[in-house]
């Protein structure tokens, strides 16, 4: 009996490693790698969450940047050199709207205070959609940046009981649109949290740590000129990129800070005339007044060109 299951166990082991063997022999890595990681695309939603532009106002603005073509990048005026060279950041206001359908008050720096270096912005129930655009860019094409990383600004809300867009936008630009809506624009949209780049309908999802804005809270934007990265802040957390690749090469555009704004709005906005709740912003490498410095490739160029400030676009 002994020698029976000698032999029984003899087989067994013989089968198992033939089994071990095979399997061994026959195993194959695949030689194809791993298809590379993407991001799901992201949705674009064909309709506003909460708020919709009348159809008539969407094509006025889209006949008007048919009309007018973007402005090239250009020169400052020497006088607001030396404004730039004497006031530093506080010389960034917002240009002062003069059309009916702007209903409020923009109250730019007084230099010559003691009050905090910010734009405060009051607007009334009256106050339809409009899109306040800085005095000067805060991206400037035909100048040299070395050692900058970006531009950036913020805005503190005291009141929103209409609605708020933060971004950014070249001239022309359609001002009874808000940021993001039309050509070479880009918003983070407030009422309903949806980002915008040149998208007149409903916008893109981004971001779930967004939920509300409540009185005191603190909305920053940023942009990175090598990557073309357009991000925002909240109360000092950096938030996801918004935008990858645009504004590139940054020397064909002059950006300005734009802030759409309707209904009853009360907020502070702060290119950096005060510490910003980012604080990354509050280096040298982010602030706004380091950007005008020597012309990009410049063999002594004297001629003035017209400000920003002469531009005056016809309201819807």
């Amino acid at each position: 009996m002994a020698g029976f299951f000698n032999k029984l166990k003899d087989s067994l082991k013989g089968d198992s490693d033939g089994r071990q063997s095979q399997s061994t022999s026959d195993f194959r890595y695949p030689m194809d790698e791993p298809p590379a990681w993407a991001a799901a695309p992201e949705k674009s939603h064909k309709y506003g969450k909460f708020h919709e532009a009348p159809e008539d106002e969407y094509r006025a603005a889209e006949e008007y940047c048919e009309r007018n073509p973007l402005q090239p990048p250009r020169l400052l005026p020497s006088y607001m050199v030396e404004q730039i060279n004497g006031l530093g950041v506080k010389a960034w206001g917002l240009e002062i709207p003069n059309e009916p359908r702007f209903v409020g008050a923009v109250y730019n720096i007084q230099h010559d205070t003691k009050t905090p270096a910010v734009i405060r912005v009051q607007t009334s129930h009256k106050c339809r959609d409009y899109c306040l655009l800085s005095n000067l860019p805060i991206m400037a094409g035909y100048y040299d940046i070395p050692g900058k990383v970006g531009s950036y600004y913020e805005i503190l809300i005291h009141k929103m009981d209409g609605i708020i867009s933060v971004g950014t936008a070249c001239r022309p630009y359609p001002t009874w649109r808000h940021a993001g809506w039309n050509r070479l624009s880009s918003g983070l949209h407030l009422d309903d949290f949806r980002k915008f780049f040149e998208d007149p309908d409903g916008g893109k999802d981004y971001t779930d740590a967004l939920q509300s804005i409540r009185p005191g809270d603190t909305i920053g934007c940023g942009y990175e000129y090598r990557s073309g990265t357009l991000f925002y802040t909240y109360n000092g957390i950096r938030l996801p990129n918004a935008f990858t690749g645009i504004y590139l090469p940054r020397q064909n555009y002059d950006v300005f800070a734009a802030i759409g704004v309707e209904g009853v709005c009360d907020f502070e906005v702060n290119f950096g005339g005060e510490l910003v709740k980012w604080q990354e912003g509050n280096e040298w490498q982010w602030k706004v007044e380091g950007i005008i410095g020597r012309l990009s490739g410049s063999d002594g160029i004297d001629e003035e060109l017209p400000s920003y400030s002469q531009m005056q676009q016809p309201m819807f």
